[in-house]
């Protein structure tokens, strides 16, 4: 029973509606700022962005009402451990809920990306490229689900993913985070994602005590940017914007994303953090996106500082504000005392700003934080990384690797190989595995390396030999690496890339700022080639292991090698889900989520290019889209064959959603999962339509001689032409579907 003394807000029997509107009415204009920013927790390394320690966040939260804390799981803390960091978020409600005027709990945000990775010890996922490799939602959803239990064990509540980008320029620094080059399978997996990280598959929602808000991210578009450089402007047509990078959002925000975070970018000369544009006409009007709009970190001050919309810091949070931006989620206490400012100069109206706490207020709400903010301590050691956790985890791994190459079948390596030689910078290397947005130096302890996964696959007659022969960027002991291989019966050769975030560092973990990796070359380092050119020399098979975050150029080691292996950061079971399927234990079911260029002159190279004239014919014209391997490509230890392709009808109404079916079946002598793409190409249309275009697509999986029938449903939208201003229309025409290189075709009738 409720005393009559108990304010509205914090009866549990009254509704969120109810609840919320009796805060608001209560709140001081101080305190509606202090919801609408927040601080994290950083040492030195967190350069430009400053350093707090866990004190000034207690301070902020105790005097100045700060709403939004993030002090751990950042890749800036120095606090990581599993037993620690509940009781830090614990320490942080108690002074938020006891010891400041109205008790209003705090959002902890944090960037768990694939898997709550900034905490020692957690569950680490493949990174979403990786996970997009697997084509699977299930696998995707259920690793959110992970995810978030880890997340809400240690007392984080938001988290800033799914990333929704559509990567369309491979030399960008944050091409692995996103799931892919095409703008179906980047949506549903973002839609996946959504649905595991908020709880929403059971009907509990955000109320489940294992549930977080998800933040789709980076609105509308980041990750086509100039010079493959993070950050830069998205030089983007508005009807490509419409086509390709806004209908992943789209997808997003109808499974009930509670956030969307814009884009550092600018788009069409405007900066998003400051687009009405884009934040208000585009996100809420059109789109019909009701939830919580938050900065990326410095958005906010980049107005001024870098973008030059803004004359000075006042003037880009008022921009924002106008624009419609909800949170600056690190702006702290100068951002909330300069919105006072602004609304008491009558700058920003202070309804708009009862909009925004509004929704940050409802997303407290609705994850029962009024109710109980606090967590189990005891629990962030039991939950992060528990066994079955990590099982979900080596499953997505095995999964998400890519036999792009097996000359001979040299794969899988026969029983009773001798010796067997391991070596590369990659082959020993737990970071090398994980990418950014990972705890980076932690001991092998926490994972397996390839090396490692080796080491426990192999029988044991096997001698496994380890030479590690070059680093990242240069070369150690090739000779003992060439001698290793003449000795050896096969050899597995691990190159790519190494740890890093953003622009490719921070170069304290990295290296030196504008060597590989880097922007500037998707080639492997010449140490790394000449590593694998003098190992294929001694004649031995030689398999070739490419691990990195970016779809590498490899046309000369694709020739070196007899069989080529691809993981994007694998995560933690990395190495092991490699070693299954070299030995074949794992039937490799991976498809590429993104071409493989031949080299950065190719670029831009897109399976979904837009058609274009030959004026001195096709024989004088290289082909436009000439990947060294294409998006969707995969091999397996097995046979598929596709043997038919049919539509529901050949006369459509435009109206109606569309059947097509494919039929597999598997020709090989053991049972493989394959991953039924199907693509759409409108033959004629008022405007130029790409070549083709992913429509949907499913995981099956054969028995030796059993077939199935995957069955699509196209809908309206699958067919329709888009313009500049959004609008889309059927246009009547033929069409034509194509599957595993079978076609069939309908007519859109008038």
């Amino acid at each position: 029973m409720v005393d009559e003394g108990t304010p509205t807000y914090e009866d549990r029997d009254a509704s969120i509606d109810e609840r919320v509107t009796d805060l608001l009415e209560r709140m001081t204009l101080a305190e509606k700022t202090g919801q609408l920013t927040g601080v994290f927790s950083s040492d030195a390394r967190a350069e430009p962005y400053g350093s707090h320690t866990l004190k000034d966040l207690e301070s902020l939260v105790r005097e100045r009402g700060i709403g939004w804390v993030t002090p751990f799981a950042t890749g800036f803390s120095t606090h990581n451990s599993p037993a620690v960091v509940p009781r830090i978020a614990n320490r942080l409600q108690r002074i938020a809920r006891e010891e400041t005027r109205l008790g209003i709990p705090l959002l902890v945000p944090v960037d768990a990306v694939h898997g709550h990775a900034n905490v020692a010890g957690a569950t680490v996922f493949p990174h979403n490229l990786g996970l997009a490799a697997t084509w699977s939602r299930d696998l995707v959803r259920r690793a959110a689900r992970v995810t978030a239990t880890e997340m809400r064990a240690t007392g984080a509540t938001v988290n800033y993913s799914p990333n929704a980008d559509v990567a369309r320029e491979p030399r960008w620094g944050r091409t692995y985070e996103t799931y892919g080059e095409a703008a179906s399978l980047v949506g549903e997996l973002a839609r996946a994602e959504v649905e595991g990280l908020q709880g929403d598959t059971d009907g509990a929602g955000l109320a489940d005590e294992t549930a977080v808000a998800a933040t789709v991210k980076h609105f509308p578009a980041y990750s086509a940017p100039r010079r493959g450089e993070d950050a830069a402007p998205n030089d983007v047509s508005m009807s490509t914007l419409r086509r390709v990078f806004v209908p992943p959002f789209e997808r997003a925000i109808d499974a009930g994303a509670a956030a969307v975070m814009p884009s550092y970018s600018s788009v069409d000369g405007e900066p998003i953090h400051g687009s009405r544009r884009f934040l208000t006409a585009l996100l809420r009007e059109e789109l019909g996106f009701d939830g919580l709009t938050l900065s990326d970190w410095h958005g906010v001050a980049f107005l001024h500082s870098q973008h030059g919309t803004a004359s000075s810091l006042r003037d880009a949070v008022d921009q924002a504000t106008r624009a419609g931006l909800d949170v600056a989620s690190i702006g702290g206490r100068e951002y909330a005392d300069l919105l006072v400012d602004s609304v008491e100069a009558d700058a920003v109206a202070e309804r708009r700003l009862d909009e925004s706490v509004r929704r940050v207020l409802e997303l407290k709400f609705r994850l029962g934080l009024f109710d109980d903010p606090y967590v189990d301590p005891s629990k962030g050691r039991a939950v992060v990384g528990r066994d079955a956790h990590r099982e979900l985890s080596l499953t997505c791994a095995r999964e998400s690797i890519v036999l792009l190459q097996n000359d001979d079948g040299l794969l899988p390596l026969e029983d009773g190989i001798d010796d067997l030689l391991v070596t590369g910078p990659n082959a020993d290397s737990l970071d090398a595995l994980c990418g950014g947005w990972t705890v980076a130096d932690l001991s092998t302890d926490h994972g397996t390396t390839v090396r490692g996964g080796l080491d426990t696959v192999t029988d044991a007659e096997t001698t496994v030999a380890f030479e590690p022969g070059a680093s990242t960027r240069s070369t150690t002991d090739l000779d003992a690496a060439a001698a290793a291989a003449s000795a050896a019966d096969a050899a597995v050769v691990v190159l790519g890339e190494n740890w890093y975030v953003h622009e490719f560092g921070p170069a304290a973990v990295t290296g030196p700022t504008g060597e590989f990796p880097t922007r500037n070359r998707l080639e492997l380092p010449p140490a790394q080639t000449r590593l694998l050119e003098r190992v294929a020399e001694t004649g031995t098979p030689t398999v070739l292991v490419v691990v990195g975050g970016r779809p590498v150029a490899i046309p000369d080691e694709a020739r070196l090698a007899d069989a080529v292996v691809l993981g994007f950061y694998p995560g933690y079971e990395g190495g092991r889900a490699i070693a299954d399927v070299l030995v074949g234990e794992t039937n490799p079911s991976g498809r590429l989520p993104i071409s493989m260029p031949k080299s950065v002159g190719h670029l831009p190279t897109v399976h979904d290019h837009d058609p274009s004239p030959r004026p001195l014919g096709e024989d004088a014209h290289p082909p436009a889209y000439d990947p060294l391997f294409a998006f969707g490509h995969g091999l397996s230890y097995t046979d598929f064959e596709y043997e038919a392709i049919s539509c529901s009808t050949e006369r459509h109404d435009p109206a109606d959603d569309l059947a097509v079916s494919v039929t597999v079946t598997n020709r090989g002598d053991r049972a493989g999962t394959e991953v039924v793409q199907l693509y759409l190409r409108d033959v004629v249309s008022s405007r130029v339509t790409p070549v083709r275009e992913l429509v949907g697509f499913e995981r099956v999986s054969l028995e030796p001689g059993d077939r199935t029938q995957a069955t699509f449903s196209l809908n309206p939208a699958d067919m329709s032409v888009v313009h500049p201003d959004g609008t889309t229309v059927v246009e009547p025409g033929r069409f034509e579907v194509l599957s595993g290189g079978r076609s069939a075709e309908f007519t859109v009738t008038e």
